[in-house]
């Protein structure tokens, strides 16, 4: 039989997903899942993009330009201009999901072997996309006990080598909710410049910040024009990760150009995304309102709900809608794979994503793991008294 490639091997099993099999054999014997493993909202898409769809009148299906359509680039960059980022819609490269845009990004911008720097945890595809491109990702290690703050320059500074080409941060981050601070984007600006390094900067939970706290761009830093490359998506700001429709935006002309060759490989996005896509823009201002205010109650709830629990700690996260918290459990693979297989209170049960599949570093993460609060206050109090119920009893407790 032929052999299957070492890449294929060597490509990691999601974390968020893996557990898939396990939860659909909990759904045939009868158990309902309070699914917190996956960043799936139930916030309505909104009405305007939904209609934009339902209207579609063309008579041919065709490809659009391998950057995108004008119109909808052109709609894009007023969005972006109105938060600041100074950009023209020739800036702008539309891609098949936030998830094409990375892995362009990491293609056009890195030479097979060498190396991106990122603050661990990160989002668990970053190992995927860098796999797919023959890219090493290089981890940064931060900490639950600080609410996983960046960590200090000299830490960053450390790994850096002549292979290092780039440092990549989700911000608000995937999978901890931490909000980056103005002084930790421009002590990032400034190593960046030491180094000559590309800042690759995720934002698809830009919307989705609390408490009053700023939102800080590398787009917003003076004099890192050349070295920015932000990736964003409509799924998570508009509750439409289905349309798989993101960006790639770059000042920098010649990577511009380089990337767009890797985005007419795969020919174009998708006609019907940017046409629901161009339509989301005008979303009204009290959608994102209503959808902030909500969210913030569900945070709110899923951390005092956690931090009730025996031996269960979780920082308050400023951003996106995930959490992280330590489990007093000896391995969470383990254990939530024993809650699907093994466990159920009242007939039901939760889903989580292990926490070790958000780190590169051997032996991280062992005893964390992810929430997403994509859920209703009701079904969040549910599964948090499922998680409170487990643990009373798991196998593996270790206080």
């Amino acid at each position: 039989m032929p052999k299957i490639s070492q890449k294929g091997i060597d490509m990691p099993a999601s974390p968020i997903r893996k557990l898939t099999p396990y939860a659909d054999q909990a759904k045939k014997s009868g158990k309902k899942i309070y699914h917190l493993n996956i960043g799936q909202p139930d916030i309505e898409t909104p009405e305007i993009m939904l209609n934009a769809l339902k209207n579609i009148d063309f008579k041919v299906w065709a490809y659009t330009p391998s950057e995108g359509t004008a119109s909808y680039r052109n709609k894009l960059t007023e969005y972006y201009n109105k938060i600041n980022y100074n950009i023209q819609p020739t800036d702008i490269i539309v891609t098949n999901g936030g998830s094409e845009a990375i892995t362009i990004a990491m293609q056009a911008c890195l030479n097979p072997g060498e190396e991106v720097i990122i603050p661990e945890p990160f989002y668990a595809n970053y190992n995927g996309f860098a796999c797919s491109s023959d890219v090493v990702v290089k981890p940064i290690i931060s900490y639950i006990d600080n609410g996983f703050a960046l960590p200090s320059i000299a830490e960053f500074e450390k790994v850096i080598t002549d292979k290092t080409r780039a440092i990549a941060i989700c911000n608000p981050n995937n999978p901890t909710g931490y909000l980056y601070s103005r002084e930790e984007m421009e002590a990032l600006k400034e190593l960046c410049l030491k180094y000559d390094l590309f800042l690759f900067s995720d934002e698809a939970y830009r919307e989705f910040c609390y408490d009053g706290k700023e939102f800080i761009s590398p787009m917003h830093l003076e004099g890192l024009e050349n070295h920015v490359v932000v990736f964003d998506t409509v799924s998570k700001r508009y509750s439409a990760c289905g349309a798989r429709i993101g960006c790639l935006i770059t000042k920098n002309k010649e990577l511009y150009q380089t990337a767009l060759k890797f985005a007419q490989a795969r020919l174009s996005p998708s006609l019907e995304g940017q046409i629901a896509g161009e339509a989301a823009v005008d979303t009204p201002d009290s959608y994102f309102q209503a959808v902030s205010q909500e969210y913030t109650a569900r945070r709110d709830t899923l951390v005092k709900g956690l931090n009730a629990i025996e031996g269960v700690f979780c920082p308050n996260p400023g951003g996106a809608f995930y959490v992280v918290a330590q489990l007093p459990i000896d391995n969470a693979d383990k254990f939530c794979q024993w809650m699907l297989e093994s466990f159920d209170y009242e007939n039901e049960t939760v889903m989580m994503a292990p926490a070790t599949g958000f780190y590169s570093t051997p032996g991280a993460g062992t005893n964390e793991v992810r929430l997403a609060y994509v859920l209703n206050q009701d079904d969040l109090n549910k599964a948090l008294t499922c998680l409170q119920k487990a643990l009373e009893i798991y196998p593996g407790r270790t206080i």
